[in-house]
């Protein structure tokens, strides 16, 4: 028989709240099993009743250490919270066996299962992957790493920058621990903090293919954006989760959020070049996502308004400005809006004048060669694709090893055109892990 104190799990009450994404009615209902009151809930986790009943009520989580506080108290399983935020497909059902000793075990399976079918062909270790899913229904705890937060999020920028996933990856579990811990202040400051490694979060995952859980930190980066009242924080945060959405073929949202956080940067009179910055870097993921989207018109005039918009901007974006645009970054977009447009040889056209030198880190000099690649492929020159590929690899090997878009070309090549030049040096780039 079934354990009474874990039975309410599996109750048709449990999983509708689960199904419905309502992570605050598990707690009221381990609260209710409990038999507490608000204010004995609120007692045991350092709040106010009324706090409680915000959190009980609410169906977006705004602050997810009180929430995994609360869960942890009443007894929530990690698993039924997990897909109660949204985070992993619902795990407890009427079928689900729970024992005492084993309890733990049961609620993990189903998440670390779909983390090594979601990482299958991947080269990032699953370990990585199973972590940061970890860190993502469970708050880390803070970490004992002795650096100020601000130096610990500049070196994960740069291990994005260098191309460096595994080793971010590895990182990440401790530096959104040390945030969150930080944000406990609730100092606008702190809350930018914890937005900025819930966005850096979400750029790796996206250029992992890892959409799902890529939606989650871009969410709750959005989240803390908010909290924060920094504009740039909440473009980038919004920025994101645009990218997000249109990988996740919702373009139309994607458009109607990022056309706002424009607006919303317009609206601060783009008086410093931070605020110039952010302008036509959403301007370039606005023409991008309406050239996904077919949208032929806005994506050129989205494009071309982004081009004025950074002629203001230096060559060499200075270091650590949340969004490093220059000139020559909007033309690698051109690069990609024709691309996506159908326009293979304007794409190349557009690239002729990139130069890597334009570029001051890794990951954007393996970029312009891996856009310029798609194009090639498109146009139907396998020598030329595998040539910029090389040249990615060469700058940044995970540019080609860990996208999955990259990877799909670089099978094609392998199997299609094995005896064109580079190419089977490029398969050995890929193997190489």
């Amino acid at each position: 028989m079934l354990d009474p104190v874990l039975a309410v799990w599996s109750t048709p009450e449990a999983r509708a709240l689960v199904d419905r994404r309502e992570p605050g009615g598990l707690i009221r209902l381990g609260r209710q099993r409990q038999q507490w009151r608000q204010a004995d809930l609120g007692t045991r986790i350092g709040c106010s009743a009324s706090t409680v009943s915000r959190l009980e009520q609410s169906t977006r989580v705004t602050d997810m250490a009180l929430l995994h506080a609360a869960a942890r108290e009443v007894g929530v399983p990690s698993a039924a919270l997990a897909a109660a935020c949204g985070f992993t497909a619902p795990a407890v059902s009427a079928r689900t066996r729970v024992a005492r000793d084993t309890a733990r075990e049961a609620e993990e399976d189903p998440l670390r299962r779909r983390t090594l079918l979601a990482a299958a062909g991947s080269a990032v270790p699953v370990s990585l992957l199973a972590s940061i899913d970890d860190a993502l229904a469970v708050t880390p705890a803070p970490s004992t790493a002795g650096a100020p937060l601000d130096a610990r999020l500049a070196r994960a920028r740069r291990r994005f920058d260098d191309g460096q996933h595994a080793a971010l990856l590895r990182e990440l579990p401790g530096l959104l621990g040390d945030a969150h811990d930080t944000a406990r202040s609730r100092s606008d400051l702190d809350h930018a903090r914890l937005s900025s490694c819930y966005s850096l979060a979400s750029k790796v995952l996206i250029k992992l293919g890892r959409h799902d859980r890529a939606r989650i930190t871009a969410d709750r980066a959005t989240t803390y954006a908010s909290l924060s009242g920094s504009p740039l924080a909440t473009a980038a945060a919004a920025r994101e989760l645009a990218i997000v959405l249109r990988h996740q073929d919702q373009a139309a949202t994607a458009q109607r959020l990022i056309l706002a956080a424009a607006a919303d940067v317009e609206a601060t009179g783009l008086k410093s070049e931070a605020q110039a910055a952010a302008y036509a870097a959403l301007l370039c993921t606005t023409s991008y996502t309406a050239a996904r989207a077919g949208d032929r018109g806005r994506a050129l005039a989205m494009i071309g308004e982004a081009e004025r918009a950074a002629r203001r901007l230096p060559d060499t974006p200075p270091a650590g400005r949340l969004f490093p645009i220059s000139p020559a970054a909007v033309d690698l977009y051109a690069v990609g809006v024709h691309w996506a447009l159908g326009d293979a040889g304007t794409a190349l056209e557009k690239g002729r004048r990139l130069r890597a030198e334009m570029f001051p880190t890794a990951e954007r000099r393996g970029r312009m060669h891996t856009d310029l690649a798609r194009a090639a492929y498109a146009w139907g020159r396998p020598e030329q694709t595998a040539k910029e590929l090389l040249a990615a690899a060469r700058y940044s090997p995970g540019e080609v090893r860990d996208r999955p878009a990259i990877r799909e070309i670089v099978d094609d090549l392998t199997s299609r055109h094995a005896r064109v030049s580079g190419v089977r040096e490029l398969a050995a780039v890929v193997r190489t892990e």
